[in-house]
């Protein structure tokens, strides 16, 4: 019996007893109730404050709503105890074989347990990179393409319609700082001022010679315009395959220029003034954006008619909300914590109310250390730690791993060593190494001619649930039962972190399983198999499917072997 099986079970008993009278409840039944694993054994397996909830609606105490409740919920199947404790929390049994249909449950699913509908319906925008066309992709970006492609997936596992979105500042001047660079590096000549540095321009410029032969014999600003469109195109795709390389897929590459090419801000200026927020002072044009809360107005063109990177941003929104996402998730630097304010503001003033279309999230610096020291920066790159470098240094699992596994807003600090040592001090060796463990018990079970019960009634001669009755057994399976709670909680919260550290206290839980004799899942010796053994293979068989879909959703592959 999973939490929200026991919360039906719960909804329902109250329902009986309004329609018997019993009870009074002027507001209505609740559609759901909270239930909680209690934090002290002995307290059975689930817990819920129902009572206290309910008592003054209900006129009457707590404990005496608590065992009305508690005499219902007794007759209900797969309960097996209520207790009423304190004040009146509801301490419930569950039991072993609706506990142990949990194990059948997962396995039915498979990859698609722990998803839900909690976000049907909803298109969401998650915009999670914002770069330059101009170098590799740092540490910075690291983070994030974690991060995002971690809080996409565990949307979509809740059942929003998700679109994952990188953002490239094709516009400014860094693109002609960019293409005035390779120039420079292709006939031999110093970096320009402003310019960028790095053994990557050298390397751009005769990658962009190998592409367009005799592109450095062109002159001025035919000769810019040329390399600064092949040096883009290039350099962009050294970031997709990059990221690609990193797990981490974009279904949409968004170019900034492309908002004014098309005249997307031209129009969401004239949207703006048709709305009466924008207003001319000293020669500039602003939006009145304090009338929503924000620190002070902002502007969208300067005095000397250039356009703000405000209005772009403006006008990048609106494009959003015309593609028909509902809501629109910015993930953006330590260093932008300001934009919080202004982006809210921004969509206020278009008419949107943010709390409903619009989530920014400001994530921490990241510092890696090697050997006690900080890592040291690209020579490549010249003067940043890059994407590439890192994976490379760490591996693509232990470092999506690392990151993944805090909240955006935690600075953090990472020691190559830890985060890439094989043992169990190590969370993720510790998870993928409890996966694997699954998969070579399973194997075994295969290699001594054990098969998979067929998920059907136990009478039936297939899964028998109630064999799986040990106190371990009952641990591991309500850890599997909490999953689908813990994905719907990382996606209304875009935290993924939690399905990570969930996955770090199943593990715990599943190996103190496995080192207790009484849970063996393999006959012993010359021991036939019984059905207790293929009750705990079912078990184990969940077990893996749960770990492997955590860590699918951050991103992180589940080895067999180890």
């Amino acid at each position: 019996m999973t939490p929200a099986q026991l919360s039906s079970t719960i909804v329902a008993a109250l329902t009986s007893l309004v329609d018997d009278g019993a009870l009074t409840l002027p507001d209505g039944v609740p559609a759901e109730v909270t239930v909680e694993r209690p934090r002290q054994k002995g307290h059975g397996d689930y817990a819920t404050n129902v009572a206290l909830q309910l008592a003054k609606k209900a006129s009457t105490n707590p404990r005496a709503l608590g065992e009305l409740l508690a005499k219902q919920l007794e007759q209900a199947d797969g309960i097996s105890a209520v207790e009423v404790a304190g004040p009146g929390f509801l301490n419930i049994t569950v039991e072993a074989g609706a506990q142990g249909k949990v194990a059948a449950e997962v396995v039915a699913a498979g990859a698609a347990y722990g998803h839900s509908e909690l976000l049907g319906g909803e298109k969401i925008n998650v915009e999670f990179i914002s770069a330059n066309p101009t170098g590799p992709l740092h540490l910075g970006h690291t983070r994030w393409a974690v991060l995002g492609d971690a809080i996409a997936r565990v949307l979509a596992a809740a059942g929003a319609e998700v679109t994952r979105e990188f953002y490239i500042n094709d516009r400014g001047v860094q693109m002609n700082h960019f293409a005035d660079s390779i120039i420079a590096a292709a006939l031999g000549e110093p970096k320009p001022e402003d310019g960028y540095a790095g053994e990557y321009i050298t390397d751009l410029a005769k990658a962009v010679e190998q592409a367009s032969p005799g592109i450095f014999q062109l002159e001025g600003e035919e000769r810019r315009a040329a390399v600064r469109a092949q040096g883009y195109a290039i350099q962009l795709k050294e970031q997709q395959d990059q990221l690609d390389g990193f797990n981490t897929h974009f279904d949409v590459w968004f170019s900034e220029l492309s908002l004014h090419e098309s005249g997307s801000v031209p129009e969401t200026l004239q949207r703006l003034k048709d709305l009466g927020h924008v207003y001319e002072e000293g020669g500039a044009l602003w939006m009145r954006t304090t009338d929503f809360g924000d620190d002070k107005d902002r502007v969208l063109i300067k005095s000397d008619g250039e356009l703000t990177y405000f209005a772009s941003d403006t006008a990048y929104y609106l494009d959003k909300r015309a593609r028909g996402f509902d809501h629109c998730i910015y993930l953006l630097g330590a260093d932008h914590h300001g934009y919080v304010g202004r982006l809210r503001a921004m969509a206020a003033c278009v008419g949107d109310d943010p709390d409903k279309t619009l989530d920014v999230l400001i994530g921490q610096l990241v510092k890696i250390l090697k050997n006690g020291e900080e890592l040291k920066l690209s020579k490549r790159a010249g003067n940043i730690v890059t994407l590439d470098d890192l994976a490379r240094e760490i591996g693509v699992d232990a470092l999506r791993y690392s990151l993944a596994r805090y909240p955006a807003d935690s600075p953090l600090v990472l020691d190559v060593a830890e985060i890439t040592k094989q043992s169990n001090d190590n969370p993720v060796y510790y998870v993928q190494y409890a996966h694997a463990r699954t998969c070579r018990m399973i194997e075994n079970a295969r290699d001594l001619g054990m098969a998979l019960p067929e998920l059907t009634a136990a009478d039936q001669g297939g899964f028998d649930p109630s064999l799986l009755g040990h106190e371990r057994d009952g641990e591991l399976l309500r850890a599997l039962a909490e999953y689908p709670r813990v994905v719907a909680s990382a996606a209304e919260l875009r935290e993924p972190h939690r399905v990570a550290r969930y996955l770090e206290d199943t593990a715990s839980v599943f190996n103190k399983w496995y080192d207790t004799k009484e849970c063996r899942m393999l006959p012993q010796g010359d021991e036939p198999v019984r059905p207790v053994n293929e009750a705990r293979l079912v078990l184990t068989v969940a077990t893996r499917t749960v770990i492997a879909n955590g860590l699918d959703l951050l991103g992180v592959s589940a080895p067999e072997r180890m």
